[in-house]
């Protein structure tokens, strides 16, 4: 019998055996949801914050942040269409996803993923980004020439009218989507929070501040990537950085993981003031498996550095050189933790015994449909994306016609 299990997969169970602590089912030692299922939630994250950001131009008309507007559309735009791809690449069958839209079960969180990604992808994000780049599209199918002519003219779905009063109808449209675009970003990732916050079963996860929690480490992540994206892409093409939209956009970050920082502290202390009859294994289980992801690299690295390196770039005596190294610096480190909470509540969910007795451990492989190879994979694609989007949607592409012209 043991001889028909694979050689890798006796390794596997072999080192997971070896660190088990306590008492386990035997059912118990192979985990079922991998780094796959980690990478979901961050990317989805990002797609929101990014949003969130964006909005502050559109519905809280903040004008510092108008740099980077359309930086953040095409962030979320990156990440948005990645999204999807590791849950179907940990579906056993992933050619059957498609049968969610023809017998939807709306008493299923999970289920409904289908229906909420694509109202935020065709009903907001899309429409979002064509109003935007309507303008630029139709200007940049008359300058083109051969199969790019083609594509511009297809992009703008082939309309021609860029009258003042064509581009003030898209403005005002674009406010109504952004508006509408705002509760469904929240609903895009808080229901991922939902979904583990409603596992009652699993007390790491049955929190009623985990909806909450997921969503502002999303606003947190979103801004963040954004940021950063801002400063490699100013440094690539040598381009001058607005440091009063990146101030801003710091200003915001910081406040941001005050809070999610707070929220994060709120649900530990509410954890072990409730003190149930899981507060053991629970303290065990940091202590023990996840005290550097989770103390050392979530807690220590991406929330209490930042937080002061940020509070120290409010400083109006640094120079700008030293500022934006400070806010490239932060902003990673966030990313950095962000992803380390990711990992805590999904892979660290799964670490303890049912029986409330017993520690488990993860093996992540290097090659296979579940490995870090693939995840590596999925967390370049969204950057490979938005460096097409923005090759194909110049993002600075009207300031400089219009400085052409001045």
């Amino acid at each position: 019998m043991i001889a028909a299990i694979p050689a890798a997969l006796q390794e596997q169970l072999a080192y997971q055996f070896s660190q088990v602590i306590g008492f386990i089912y035997p059912n118990e030692v192979e985990m079922q949801w991998s780094i796959l299922i980690v990478i979901y939630p961050y990317i989805t994250g990002i797609v929101a914050g990014a949003f969130i950001l964006a909005s502050l131009v559109k519905v809280f008309n903040v004008g510092e942040v108008q740099p980077i507007y359309r930086l953040a559309l095409l962030t979320a735009l990156a990440f948005m269409l990645i999204a999807g791809m590791p849950l179907q690449l940990h579906l056993g069958h992933p050619e059957r996803a498609y049968e969610i839209f023809f017998s939807p079960q709306p008493t299923s969180a999970m289920a409904m993923f289908g229906f909420v990604y694509l109202w935020y992808l065709l009903g907001v994000l899309l429409i979002e980004v064509w109003l935007e780049y309507r303008e630029q599209l139709v200007l940049m199918a008359r300058e083109a020439t051969g199969y790019l002519k083609l594509l511009y003219r297809a992009l703008s779905l082939f309309s021609n009218d860029i009258s003042p009063e064509a581009v003030a109808w898209d403005h005002r449209v674009s406010k109504v989507v952004t508006v509408i675009g705002i509760p469904s970003a929240f609903l895009l990732h808080g229901y991922v929070g939902f979904i583990f916050g409603s596992v009652k079963a699993n007390p790491w996860w049955a929190s009623p501040l985990m909806p909450i929690v997921f969503l502002m480490s999303a606003i947190v992540s979103g801004i963040a990537m954004v940021m950063l994206a801002y400063i490699v892409i100013s440094m690539l093409r040598n381009a001058k950085i607005d440091m009063a939209c990146l101030n801003k956009v710091g200003l915001f970050l910081l406040v941001a993981v005050i809070v999610d920082s707070a929220l994060e502290g709120l649900d530990y202390i509410h954890r072990v003031y409730q003190s149930d009859e899981s507060i053991k294994i629970l303290g065990q289980l940091v202590s023990v498996k996840l005290f550097d992801s989770l103390v050392i690299v979530q807690v220590l690295l991406g929330m209490v550095l930042p937080m002061i390196i940020l509070a120290l770039a409010r400083s109006r005596r640094l120079n700008e050189d030293l500022l934006k190294i400070m806010y490239f610096v932060s902003a990673l480190l966030i990313e950095l933790g962000v992803f380390s909470m990711r990992w805590n509540v999904v892979i660290g969910g799964q670490m303890y015994s049912k029986s409330l007795r017993g520690l488990m451990a993860y093996k992540m492989e290097w090659t296979g449909m579940e490995s870090l190879t693939t995840a590596f994979v999925l967390l370049c694609l969204p950057f490979i994306i938005l460096t097409v989007l923005n090759y194909l949607l110049p993002i600075r592409w009207m300031d400089e016609r219009l400085s052409a012209h001045a």
